[in-house]
């Protein structure tokens, strides 16, 4: 298994003992990959986890650098970029040494991934409890965020464990490619990761309703100098729904692939795990460019150039910061309003 959570990719039937395998070029009509197909994955595994690794690292460097963003919603975005991007760190590293190394490589990888989903939840959890229950108590559950997900990532580290060893082939760890590794994979990370993808869906299209609901009364009630305004504020909640996409765009191909590889063991689909490959490790890329690039990030960043920007020269950037600021208060304005009692 590429990387412990990406693409499949054995290079010998599940029968022959994984130390033993040998790298040699292996006919397509095998259905086993050929060392430059498994060179091709490499580097597509390489580059895409590069990309999510410098966009998590990112928004981490944000949250650590603006004390404005220091709130607790974004405390949830920084814990979602910390996640990917040990995970796409871990993930980089290739041709670990056998023995620790190969068994840190491999579980950190599954843990980190565990845990970047988990907190898609506690986010989407904190806008449903804000929004829809309008509660104002989201603050005080960040312990209970925490215990739930490193707990439960760690719960599925270890049982991905029993009865599952590393061992280093070529380029990466893999785990053994027997029916009950490959059952306990889908209990341990596609079971948690399918029931947090429904979570998402269902928590924000009661969120999305809601604030429509709320945002066409606005509209009938204002007059017309008020509805360009709550046009505005729907853009910036709309984006919203395509959240839960970042989940199943980034898995939807692995998914496959597995239940591919387990009701066929042996006969690998190159494109397929090419996909898999490739779109799990952008997730990173994803989350920071779905969750951390919002109006607030872009304020905070548009607002340290114009200090650094050289006096002369401020004439020229009013307008677009000024739009800048008006646009990330209308988010947090309208997010303001929906939770209130």
């Amino acid at each position: 298994m590429l990387k412990n959570e990406h693409a499949s990719v054995p290079v010998a039937s599940p029968q022959m003992e994984l130390g033993k395998v040998k790298l040699n070029a292996v006919d397509s009509s095998s259905g086993l990959f050929t060392v430059g197909e498994r060179r091709i994955l490499t580097v597509v595994n390489a580059g895409a986890s590069a990309l999510s690794l410098a966009g998590s690292a990112f928004i981490v460097l944000c949250y650590l650098s603006f004390k404005d963003l220091r709130k607790f919603p974004f405390k949830l975005v920084f814990f979602l970029a910390l996640s990917d991007m040990f995970c796409s760190l871990f993930n980089i590293i290739g041709d670990p040494s056998k023995g620790f190394f190969c068994y840190a490589q491999g579980y950190s990888t599954h843990f980190f991934c565990v845990a970047s989903f988990l907190w898609t939840t506690t986010i989407a959890f904190t806008l449903h409890r804000t929004v829809v229950k309008h509660k104002t108590d989201v603050e005080d559950l960040g312990p209970m965020f925490h215990l739930y997900v490193w707990g439960t990532s760690l719960s599925m580290t270890i049982m991905r464990s029993i009865g599952n060893d590393y061992d280093q082939i070529g380029d990466w760890c893999w785990t053994q490619t027997g029916q009950k590794g490959k059952a306990l994979h889908f209990i341990t990370f596609y079971a948690p990761l399918w029931g947090a993808i429904l979570f998402n869906g269902v928590t924000y299209f009661q969120v999305i309703r809601m604030i429509n609901n709320a945002t066409r009364m606005a509209v009938g009630m204002s007059n017309r100098s008020h509805q360009f305004d709550a046009r505005a504020d729907m853009k910036a909640v709309n984006r919203w729904a395509y959240y839960p996409l970042i989940l199943i765009g980034s898995w939807a191909f692995g998914t496959i692939n597995r239940i591919h590889d387990f009701v066929e063991p042996g006969h690998e689909i190159f494109w397929l795990s090419f996909l898999d490959v490739g779109m799990a490790a952008l997730m990173g890329m994803f989350n920071s460019i779905a969750y951390g690039l919002n109006s607030s990030v872009r304020r905070a960043i548009c607002e340290r150039l114009e200090s650094l920007w050289p006096e002369r020269c401020r004439s020229w950037l009013p307008s677009y910061m000024k739009f800048r600021e008006q646009q990330g208060e209308s988010e947090l304005v309208l997010l303001k309003d929906q939770g209130q009692p």
